[in-house]
């Protein structure tokens, strides 16, 4: 599926109420961590969708700082009682900037809607590839000064 410059090359358009494409420089702005644990059998036609279509469409419509996938380098475990998920560690790892949860859960349901990405999930190798789904929300440690 090939994408036009005009279509890979905007503002974000899914951030809530605050408007499309503000920056969001508050204290208050959060980040959503999303970590995937792809099937092994699947990963290598969902990192060749993802590559080509999910992440350049994210990127363009969401302010996704990146997206990552594994590339095969062994993991670190470690701590006072690691313990790693019988699925296998995260093989897939994207970061999206929101200026607060409340416009986080507005904004991914419109994204989730929208019949651009509706278009690309429908290309998805095998959207029964997920064997864990992970997500976390955070904000900025505050400096002390």
């Amino acid at each position: 599926m090939e994408r036009s410059a005009a279509t890979m090359d905007r503002e974000p358009r899914f951030h809530g109420s605050h408007g499309l494409g503000l920056p969001m420089n508050g204290l208050h702005m959060i980040v959503e961590i999303r970590d995937y644990t792809i099937d092994s059998e699947s990963f290598p036609a969902y990192r060749e969708w993802a590559d080509n279509l999910a992440a350049p469409w994210l990127r363009a419509n969401l302010d996704v700082i990146d997206f990552w996938v594994d590339d095969g380098i062994e993991a670190e475990v470690s701590g006072s009682a690691p313990v790693v998920s019988p699925n296998g560690q995260p093989n897939v790892c994207w970061i999206i900037r929101w200026p607060s949860r409340s416009e986080r859960d507005e904004g991914y349901r419109a994204f989730a809607e929208d019949p651009g990405w509706r278009e690309i999930w429908a290309e998805h190798p095998n959207p029964n590839a997920y064997l864990h789904v992970n997500v976390r929300f955070m904000r900025a440690a505050m400096s002390s000064d």
